[in-house]
């Protein structure tokens, strides 16, 4: 069965529904997905293929964007979010995690959402998609994933202050952190016996204790004991040499122990191509690695690549979950 991919419509007054209409017309039926959404927030020169059912959306995508019609109260200002908008937005998520738990879609594709917009409207009470994904499929631990061509890398800490790092990383979470990635590996991506670099937290990996103890009291009894289990990991690393050409070609992913650790590297390696995964849900979620971008709403100039990527990477990994 072809299944589309369900495509949220994000924050309606930032760049999601121009790039998810961009996104089309490089794909068109090639790579059936359909956009949950207001066809009314989408750019006026816009073809339309509105459908009652995502079984519709591939043929309907051979005619136009295949439009899931969820109406949203009150105007559209571009680069202005509407506080009555921000349930709805909550609500398009739901949506479409309730048609790919149901089997209705493949995948589901998030565009961007403003948190402070949601948080203002609606209460929103997640510090993301990421944790509100999970809290619907009802897991605890998920990781972040952000992975292109040339690089796949999770951060075992994601947005908390530097100096919160060494107390919130535990031995706990970076064991499920490299399970979680393990994992998805071989679900996901097809990678039968998948290869993780593991970084060290200081600089030079701690330098046998003289720059910090973490990596001799922590990180490395974590990687001896997943390694008894039979995994293949390197490290801990120093973070410093394991991004460069050479170095990438000897692991699948990496695992860095904070927010920057991890996403220079692939944002200077391929900014526009980097797709920000979920790994640990029931379901496949994959989104663009950027966000609303409120200043350049209705301009027409939002490059749609990152979509692009995180459609085309969705679709890879619901066909290597299939049996």
């Amino acid at each position: 069965m072809n299944r589309p991919i369900a495509l949220s419509c994000g924050e309606p007054s930032g760049v999601g529904p121009e790039v998810a209409y961009k996104a089309w017309q490089a794909l068109g039926s090639s790579l059936p997905f359909f956009w949950i959404g207001d066809p009314a927030h989408l750019p006026g020169d816009c073809s339309v293929s509105e459908i009652a059912d995502p079984s519709e959306a591939v043929a309907a995508s051979a005619r136009g964007m295949p439009v899931l019609r969820h109406s949203f109260p009150g105007d559209l200002e571009l680069g202005h979010p509407n506080p009555t908008h921000a349930q709805r937005v909550i609500d398009v998520i739901a949506r479409g995690v309730d048609l790919v738990q149901a089997g209705q879609a493949s995948a589901l594709c998030t565009a961007p959402i403003h948190k402070q917009a949601l948080q203002d409207g609606a209460g929103f009470s997640y510090p993301g998609h990421t944790e509100y994904l999970a809290a619907l499929a009802g897991v605890e631990n998920v990781v972040m994933m952000l992975a292109s061509d040339q690089l796949r890398v999770v951060p075992a800490t994601i947005h908390i202050a530097l100096s919160d790092v060494p107390t919130q990383l535990t031995a706990g979470r970076l064991s499920e952190t490299i399970r979680i990635t393990h994992a998805g590996l071989i679900r996901d991506f097809g990678i039968s016996a998948p290869r993780i670099a593991v970084a060290g937290l200081n600089p030079h990996a701690g330098e046998g204790g003289k720059m910090g103890r973490e990596e001799i009291e922590l990180i490395q009894p974590v990687l001896d004991q997943l390694r008894d289990e039979g995994m293949d990991l390197r490290g801990p690393m120093s973070a410093d040499t394991m991004f460069h050409a050479a170095a990438r070609q000897g692991y699948d992913a990496a695992v860095a122990m904070y927010h920057d650790q991890a996403l220079i590297p692939i944002k200077t390696l391929d900014f526009d191509r980097g797709v920000n995964v979920t790994l640990g849900l029931p379901f496949i979620r994959t989104s663009p690695d950027h966000g609303t971008a409120l200043d350049i709403a209705g301009r027409g100039i939002a490059n749609p690549t990152s979509l692009i990527e995180a459609l085309k990477m969705a679709d890879r990994m619901s066909k290597a979950r299939t049996p």
